[in-house]
């Protein structure tokens, strides 16, 4: 079952957006910069061409990855994908495949729904993960928490999209 690669795409935009809001100085910057122990002028050296258009591509993985989290449907369609018939047109599994979408389809795919799915994958994933390096890094609890709210508020967002339209 593949996602509209529209929406992903357009869910991959969904951090960039976000960081430019929640990093901004007015928001979380100032904050996030004391945290993080990062000065302007070392933000000023980096290669800012690079350093987005990685986080682009990176955030079109995470997209594709946020995808099969909620949308519930990918887990039934990748627990048949070694069957006898798998994407013959007319065999037993395509068919049955075909029965159980035009009935549960749509089940649970809502921006809500998956905003919720979204959700639980940064406070239970994201967070733990860069509160972790964020404390090995002595960086400090501060730091780790404006990051991984960041990433509960931003998956949260990318879930719903993906989950409502791709």
């Amino acid at each position: 079952m593949l996602p509209n690669f529209l929406f992903v795409a357009l869910a991959a935009l969904i951090p960039m957006i976000m960081g430019f809001i929640y990093y901004h100085p007015k928001v979380f910057g100032n904050t996030w910069m004391k945290a993080a122990r990062v000065t302007e002028e070392q933000m000023k050296e980096s290669n800012m061409v690079v350093v987005f258009g990685v986080s682009l591509f990176l955030s079109f993985l995470i997209a594709m990855c946020m995808y099969q989290f909620v949308v519930h449907q990918t887990d039934y369609v990748s627990l048949l994908v070694n069957e006898t018939g798998y994407g013959e047109e007319g065999s037993a599994i395509t068919t049955q495949i075909a029965a159980f979408m035009e009935t549960y389809g749509n089940n649970f795919r809502t921006f809500k729904h998956g905003a919720f799915h979204g959700g639980l994958v940064g406070l239970f994933f994201a967070l733990p993960i860069i509160m972790m390096n964020g404390l090995f890094e002595t960086k400090g609890i501060k730091y780790g928490f404006i990051n991984g709210f960041y990433w509960i508020i931003t998956l949260s967002l990318m879930g719903g999209v993906l989950c409502q339209w791709a």
